[in-house]
């Protein structure tokens, strides 16, 4: 089995996900007592989230690419940030390192590609929504991305940052996201990305009413495909 080098953190509530899910799909796979072999690197969100909101995206990165750097040294054989938004630091992580990075939006392409969608409602932090880094990477796959409308992204931005983050889960905000979806379904998605690790925590995606991706298990996935392979 390979060594995975986390970077978690970010939030903690979802890299808590990450490390269950991890643990469970190995154990799936291999059964018995076997669970993931990994190491996590956890940084502090909170000087990180006041980086984002001034759009210091250089200085986030030089954050990241020296966490994946100790977990190189560590003896990670791979790469993998637990979070969307912090994949626009991608290039310089994975610039930073020998080992490969598993990128969750190439992961997320994948599973909706496998489910056989092409217009999925991105739900995510205001960055990843609006921003290219991510979506460009989806329709390099030849998905097109749908997002909420601009009051829409707002009050999602928040709920994920001031509640989901802080492990705070509100049935109204459930219902507000709920919402959204519909509305995104009535624009003609016809499949939905949990593009922030966090709403996985809110919403059941087995339980939406069209094809969901919840981001943090499809990553969780291809890093044990990695691991195992």
């Amino acid at each position: 089995m390979k060594i995975l080098g986390l970077i978690g953190g970010i939030s903690a509530e979802s890299t808590t996900v990450y490390y269950q899910q991890l643990n469970r799909l190995v154990r799936e796979r291999l059964g018995g007592l076997h669970s993931c072999e990994l190491i996590l690197w956890s940084v502090d969100f909170a000087p990180i989230a006041e980086l984002q909101a001034k759009d210091d995206w250089e200085a986030t990165g030089t954050i990241l690419a020296d966490a994946a750097r100790h977990l190189e040294a560590a003896g990670a054989q791979a790469i993998v940030i637990c979070a969307n938004t912090m994949h626009l630091n991608a290039p310089q992580v994975a610039a930073a390192v020998k080992v490969p990075l598993i990128h969750i939006a190439d992961a997320t392409a994948a599973v909706l590609l496998a489910k056989g969608v092409s217009r999925p409602l991105l739900l995510a932090t205001r960055f990843t929504m609006e921003k290219d880094f991510y979506r460009n990477r989806l329709e390099a796959k030849g998905l097109s991305v749908l997002v909420p409308g601009k009051s829409d992204r707002d009050r999602l931005h928040d709920i994920i940052y001031d509640e989901l983050c802080q492990g705070v889960i509100l049935a109204g905000s459930r219902v507000v996201v709920q919402d959204m979806i519909e509305r995104g379904r009535a624009d003609g998605a016809d499949s939905i990305i949990f593009g922030c690790t966090e709403i996985g925590l809110l919403l059941d995606p087995d339980a939406m009413p069209l094809p969901t991706v919840d981001t943090a298990i499809a990553h969780a996935e291809a890093a044990v495909n990695f691991a195992l392979s």
